[in-house]
């Protein structure tokens, strides 16, 4: 039961994700970030079972970084994104496959975009300028299609955030109390709290 999701403009995107961990009916933990930073522009969100999602994630976040080191430059979102879609395909084909879809978003300094790349566990992708995973899905991703235009600045993508959220709250039985929110843009990544929005 989780909530994630996220939306682009020009030169940012925001990401949303809830902050519990949950296995059946217990609640495990109600602080997590499920959110890694890949390169200092690149924002990876997870869902899934969770001992796959940490996994596969630090894997991906380590590979990532390693690349930076060894090549004195950073992968593109999209370069990132692809790389992602790859190691998933491939424990896909060697039966050892991960439960874990992904939103990976950030800013290319070199076109001075910002992108979004839907990614889920059988390893399909696609750009799109909104996405989202999990339960939630079924009450946002109609609030942003509604919402929605290509040239949205960062405070009419945060007012498309709040609907999000409260149609979250008041449709969805599960009540999540928290969330992440995270933006990237062309300063980094930084993490906005609920109650700036």
């Amino acid at each position: 039961m989780d909530a994630q999701f996220a939306i682009i403009g020009k030169s940012f995107a925001i990401s949303v994700t809830d902050k519990s961990v949950a296995h059946s009916i217990v609640k495990m933990k109600h602080n997590a970030d499920k959110t890694y930073e890949l390169t200092p522009h690149t924002l990876m969100s997870v869902t899934g079972v969770p001992g796959d999602t940490s996994n596969f994630s630090e894997y991906i976040q380590g590979n990532v970084r390693l690349y930076g080191i060894r090549n004195s430059q950073n992968l593109s979102p999209s370069e990132t994104a692809n790389f992602i879609r790859g190691e998933l395909a491939n424990a896909l084909r060697s039966r050892r496959p991960h439960q874990v879809n992904l939103l990976v978003m950030g800013y290319d300094k070199n076109t001075n975009e910002s992108s979004l790349y839907w990614i889920d566990y059988l390893s399909a992708i696609t750009k799109v300028p909104f996405a989202a995973h999990g339960h939630c899905s079924y009450f946002v991703l109609s609030v942003m299609d509604r919402e929605y235009k290509p040239d949205i600045t960062l405070e009419q993508g945060f007012d498309i955030i709040k609907k999000c959220i409260a149609a979250v709250k008041m449709r969805f039985p599960i009540n999540f109390t928290d969330y992440t929110i995270k933006v990237v843009d062309s300063n980094g990544i930084r993490e906005v709290s609920m109650a700036d929005l």
